[in-house]
């Protein structure tokens, strides 16, 4: 789990300082994953930034392109990151089904996003509410 980016190092129980939310709402086409990418980057503390920033941008572009192909709009990418709590990232759709999980065969190109989330988050899960639902997945230092 957590991969380093940089040369920064990564150690077990490192809170971060308490980052203030932010929120990002994304075009619905195909430009939506990158522009999820580049918020995210932008939003981490330094300490999520060296410990899990790759896994946390594999897992926002497979949840922003859950969202295009299953979900509505409309579309938004959450970041929080605060102390003991980890790196939690959110992304809101219009939709309120939520993903089912399927299994990919070993030709598939695609049907391995919810199977990513479950297996390098440290946890995740859905949350409907009355314009659609979020689902969201946590990463800690």
């Amino acid at each position: 789990m957590g991969t380093t980016t940089g040369g920064g190092s990564c150690k077990l129980g490192l809170v971060c300082d308490a980052t203030p939310p932010r929120q990002l709402d994304l075009p619905t086409d195909e430009r939506a994953p990158a522009h999820a990418r580049r918020f995210l980057e932008e939003a981490v503390c330094p300490v999520h930034a060296a410990c899990v920033l790759d896994d946390a941008t594999l897992l926002v572009t497979e949840l922003v392109t859950n969202s295009l192909r299953y979900g509505a709009p409309p579309l938004t990418v959450r970041v929080v990151c605060d102390g003991t709590a980890g790196l939690r990232v959110m992304v809101s759709d219009g939709d309120p089904g939520a993903p089912v999980p399927r299994t990919a065969g070993a030709e598939d190109e695609s049907g391995r996003g919810t199977t990513l989330v479950d297996y390098i988050s440290d946890a995740w899960g859905v949350e409907p509410h009355e314009d659609g639902k979020t689902v969201w997945f946590s990463l800690t230092a």
